[in-house]
């Protein structure tokens, strides 16, 4: 446990720990995504805010 951790209330810190076993167990039941048949070529364009189609960029 780190020295900021230390000066956390118990209960904080009950929290804290369930948490992060909530993390580790959401990612160990995490399922891969499926490849995406005719999708857009290069990163994820929602993950970056913007979508571009023949050189036009569209802002979500």
């Amino acid at each position: 446990m780190s020295d900021a951790r230390k000066d956390l209330p118990p209960a904080a810190q009950r929290a804290l720990a369930e948490a992060e076993e909530r993390r580790k167990q959401a990612e160990a039941e995490a399922k891969p995504l499926p490849k995406e048949l005719g999708g857009r070529d290069g990163p994820e364009p929602v993950r970056y805010g913007d979508w571009e189609k023949k050189g036009i960029a569209v802002d979500f």
